[in-house]
Protein backbone atom coordinates (compact mmCIF):
# COMPACT_ATOMS: atom_id res chain seq x y z
CA UNK A 1 0.00 0.00 0.00
CA UNK A 2 1.78 3.37 -0.94
CA UNK A 3 1.61 6.00 1.66
CA UNK A 4 -0.85 8.61 0.99
CA UNK A 5 -0.12 12.42 2.00
CA UNK A 6 3.16 14.42 0.69
CA UNK A 7 5.30 16.74 2.48
CA UNK A 8 6.64 19.04 -0.45
CA UNK A 9 3.93 21.94 1.59
CA UNK A 10 4.68 23.11 4.64
CA UNK A 11 6.40 20.15 5.84
CA UNK A 12 7.36 21.63 9.33
CA UNK A 13 4.19 22.44 10.26
CA UNK A 14 2.27 19.55 9.17
CA UNK A 15 5.00 17.13 11.23
CA UNK A 16 5.18 19.26 14.47
CA UNK A 17 1.18 19.13 14.30
CA UNK A 18 0.95 15.65 13.35
CA UNK A 19 3.20 14.66 16.61
CA UNK A 20 2.24 16.94 19.06
CA UNK A 21 -1.57 16.00 18.32
CA UNK A 22 -0.84 12.12 18.70
CA UNK A 23 1.61 13.09 21.99
CA UNK A 24 -1.26 14.69 23.38
CA UNK A 25 -3.72 11.97 22.37
CA UNK A 26 -1.56 9.80 24.47
CA UNK A 27 -1.75 12.17 27.36
CA UNK A 28 -5.37 12.48 26.89
CA UNK A 29 -5.75 8.30 27.14
CA UNK A 30 -3.15 8.53 30.58
CA UNK A 31 -5.48 11.26 32.24
CA UNK A 32 -9.44 9.25 31.12
CA UNK A 33 -7.43 6.12 32.70
CA UNK A 34 -6.15 7.67 36.04
CA UNK A 35 -9.40 9.27 36.65
CA UNK A 36 -11.41 5.89 36.96
CA UNK A 37 -14.51 7.21 35.78
CA UNK A 38 -14.63 4.89 32.52
CA UNK A 39 -13.16 5.43 28.98
CA UNK A 40 -13.93 5.32 25.57
CA UNK A 41 -15.08 2.18 24.05
CA UNK A 42 -11.86 1.71 22.15
CA UNK A 43 -9.51 2.12 25.31
CA UNK A 44 -12.28 -0.04 26.94
CA UNK A 45 -11.35 -2.71 24.86
CA UNK A 46 -7.41 -2.26 25.08
CA UNK A 47 -7.75 -2.46 29.03
CA UNK A 48 -9.75 -5.02 28.22
CA UNK A 49 -6.89 -6.72 26.56
CA UNK A 50 -4.21 -5.82 29.12
CA UNK A 51 -5.99 -6.77 32.11
CA UNK A 52 -6.47 -10.45 30.44
CA UNK A 53 -3.01 -10.55 29.01
CA UNK A 54 -0.72 -9.01 31.44
CA UNK A 55 0.77 -6.53 29.13
CA UNK A 56 0.54 -2.98 29.43
CA UNK A 57 -2.11 -0.92 28.39
CA UNK A 58 0.34 1.38 25.56
CA UNK A 59 1.65 -2.51 24.35
CA UNK A 60 -1.72 -3.47 23.56
CA UNK A 61 -3.00 -0.15 22.05
CA UNK A 62 -0.01 -1.04 19.53
CA UNK A 63 -0.60 -4.84 19.33
CA UNK A 64 -4.46 -3.97 18.26
CA UNK A 65 -3.80 -0.45 15.86
CA UNK A 66 -1.49 -2.96 14.09
CA UNK A 67 -3.74 -5.53 13.40
CA UNK A 68 -6.41 -3.38 12.57
CA UNK A 69 -3.87 -1.99 10.08
CA UNK A 70 -3.84 -5.14 8.28
CA UNK A 71 -7.35 -5.35 7.68
CA UNK A 72 -6.97 -2.38 5.79
CA UNK A 73 -5.42 -4.04 3.16
CA UNK A 74 -8.39 -6.12 1.78
CA UNK A 75 -10.75 -2.86 1.85
CA UNK A 76 -7.62 -1.25 0.07
CA UNK A 77 -7.24 1.91 2.53
CA UNK A 78 -4.17 3.64 1.76
CA UNK A 79 -2.51 4.47 4.88
CA UNK A 80 -0.05 7.82 5.39
CA UNK A 81 2.68 8.81 7.59
CA UNK A 82 0.11 9.91 10.33
CA UNK A 83 -1.55 6.39 10.12
CA UNK A 84 1.76 4.77 10.95
CA UNK A 85 3.17 7.08 13.55
CA UNK A 86 -0.55 6.66 15.47
CA UNK A 87 0.18 2.87 15.99
CA UNK A 88 3.51 3.46 17.51
CA UNK A 89 3.62 7.23 18.94
CA UNK A 90 0.07 6.91 21.03
CA UNK A 91 1.01 3.57 22.69
CA UNK A 92 4.05 4.75 24.03
CA UNK A 93 2.94 7.89 24.99
CA UNK A 94 0.36 6.57 27.11
CA UNK A 95 2.48 4.12 28.94
CA UNK A 96 4.92 7.25 29.65
CA UNK A 97 2.04 9.26 31.13
CA UNK A 98 0.55 6.58 33.04
CA UNK A 99 4.38 5.83 34.71
CA UNK A 100 4.02 9.81 35.52
CA UNK A 101 0.61 9.58 36.77
CA UNK A 102 -0.35 8.91 40.54
CA UNK A 103 -3.23 6.46 41.14
CA UNK A 104 -5.93 7.47 43.03
CA UNK A 105 -6.91 10.65 44.43
CA UNK A 106 -10.59 12.24 45.70
CA UNK A 107 -13.39 12.40 43.39
CA UNK A 108 -13.13 16.03 42.59
CA UNK A 109 -9.55 15.58 41.34
CA UNK A 110 -10.34 12.30 38.92
CA UNK A 111 -13.34 14.49 37.48
CA UNK A 112 -10.83 16.88 36.75
CA UNK A 113 -8.98 14.52 35.19
CA UNK A 114 -11.64 13.08 33.01
CA UNK A 115 -12.55 16.86 31.54
CA UNK A 116 -9.37 17.46 30.98
CA UNK A 117 -8.54 13.92 29.30
CA UNK A 118 -11.99 14.78 27.21
CA UNK A 119 -11.03 17.88 26.25
CA UNK A 120 -7.11 17.06 25.56
CA UNK A 121 -8.93 14.64 23.19
CA UNK A 122 -11.01 16.56 21.29
CA UNK A 123 -7.62 18.96 20.67
CA UNK A 124 -5.67 16.45 19.52
CA UNK A 125 -7.87 14.48 16.93
CA UNK A 126 -8.33 18.29 15.58
CA UNK A 127 -4.40 17.99 15.56
CA UNK A 128 -3.50 15.02 13.75
CA UNK A 129 -6.10 14.73 11.44
CA UNK A 130 -5.93 18.83 10.33
CA UNK A 131 -2.23 17.58 9.51
CA UNK A 132 -3.87 15.43 6.75
CA UNK A 133 -1.15 12.81 6.55
CA UNK A 134 -3.29 10.11 7.30
CA UNK A 135 -6.20 8.74 9.42
CA UNK A 136 -5.50 6.93 12.39
CA UNK A 137 -5.97 3.03 11.82
CA UNK A 138 -9.21 2.50 13.50
CA UNK A 139 -10.57 5.36 11.55
CA UNK A 140 -9.41 4.07 8.43
CA UNK A 141 -10.84 0.38 9.17
CA UNK A 142 -14.94 2.58 9.48
CA UNK A 143 -14.42 4.49 6.84
CA UNK A 144 -13.08 1.94 4.18
CA UNK A 145 -15.42 -0.49 5.39
CA UNK A 146 -18.24 2.32 4.26
CA UNK A 147 -16.45 2.79 1.02
CA UNK A 148 -16.40 -0.89 0.20
CA UNK A 149 -20.40 -1.47 1.33
CA UNK A 150 -21.79 2.02 -0.27
CA UNK A 151 -25.04 1.41 1.15
CA UNK A 152 -23.96 1.36 4.64
CA UNK A 153 -23.98 4.95 6.56
CA UNK A 154 -20.71 5.92 8.36
CA UNK A 155 -23.17 6.41 11.38
CA UNK A 156 -24.27 2.84 11.46
CA UNK A 157 -20.45 0.93 10.43
CA UNK A 158 -19.34 3.38 13.29
CA UNK A 159 -21.84 2.27 16.19
CA UNK A 160 -21.24 -1.18 15.54
CA UNK A 161 -17.97 -1.39 15.86
CA UNK A 162 -17.68 0.60 18.68
CA UNK A 163 -20.32 -0.80 21.00
CA UNK A 164 -19.05 -4.36 19.65
CA UNK A 165 -15.53 -3.19 21.14
CA UNK A 166 -16.78 -1.98 24.05
CA UNK A 167 -18.79 -5.07 24.45
CA UNK A 168 -15.77 -6.92 24.57
CA UNK A 169 -13.96 -4.72 26.46
CA UNK A 170 -16.49 -4.97 29.52
CA UNK A 171 -16.33 -8.63 29.02
CA UNK A 172 -13.40 -8.85 29.34
CA UNK A 173 -12.88 -6.12 32.49
CA UNK A 174 -12.62 -2.59 31.05
CA UNK A 175 -13.62 0.03 32.86
CA UNK A 176 -17.16 1.30 31.67
CA UNK A 177 -18.52 4.27 33.58
CA UNK A 178 -19.68 7.80 33.55
CA UNK A 179 -16.47 8.70 31.52
CA UNK A 180 -17.63 6.53 28.71
CA UNK A 181 -21.10 8.33 28.61
CA UNK A 182 -19.12 11.65 28.86
CA UNK A 183 -16.54 10.71 26.15
CA UNK A 184 -19.75 9.66 24.31
CA UNK A 185 -21.34 13.10 24.36
CA UNK A 186 -18.57 15.59 24.15
CA UNK A 187 -16.21 14.59 21.63
CA UNK A 188 -18.48 15.21 18.47
CA UNK A 189 -19.22 18.33 18.94
CA UNK A 190 -14.90 19.17 20.33
CA UNK A 191 -13.71 17.63 17.21
CA UNK A 192 -16.45 20.15 15.13
CA UNK A 193 -14.79 22.84 17.07
CA UNK A 194 -11.21 21.82 16.65
CA UNK A 195 -11.09 19.80 13.43
CA UNK A 196 -11.78 22.98 11.20
CA UNK A 197 -9.40 25.01 14.29
CA UNK A 198 -6.04 22.81 13.11
CA UNK A 199 -7.09 22.04 9.33
CA UNK A 200 -3.52 22.76 7.11
CA UNK A 201 -4.83 25.35 4.80
CA UNK A 202 -6.52 24.38 1.15
CA UNK A 203 -3.95 24.42 -1.35
CA UNK A 204 -1.12 22.74 1.23
CA UNK A 205 -1.58 19.12 0.55
CA UNK A 206 -3.42 19.21 -3.01
CA UNK A 207 -3.53 15.36 -3.06
CA UNK A 208 -5.16 14.86 0.46
CA UNK A 209 -8.62 15.35 1.58
CA UNK A 210 -9.19 17.93 3.86
CA UNK A 211 -10.42 16.36 7.19
CA UNK A 212 -13.96 17.39 7.93
CA UNK A 213 -15.92 16.48 11.43
CA UNK A 214 -18.46 14.47 9.93
CA UNK A 215 -15.62 12.57 8.09
CA UNK A 216 -13.84 10.76 11.00
CA UNK A 217 -14.90 9.27 14.28
CA UNK A 218 -12.66 10.35 16.76
CA UNK A 219 -11.23 7.07 19.09
CA UNK A 220 -7.83 7.02 18.69
CA UNK A 221 -6.43 7.29 18.88
CA UNK A 222 -5.96 9.07 18.59
CA UNK A 223 -7.08 6.28 16.30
Amino acid sequence: MALIGNLRQRPVRRLVQLYLGLALYGVSMALMIRSYLGLDPWDVFHQGLSKLTGLSFGTVTIAVGALVLLLWIPLRQRPGLGTVSNVVVIGLVVDATLALLPTGGPLGVRIALLITGIVANGAATGLYLGARLGPGPRDGLMTGFVARRPGRSVRLVRTVIEVTVLALGWLLGGKVGVGTVAYALAIGPLAQLFIPMFAVPAGAAPDDPAPTPGSVAPVAPAG
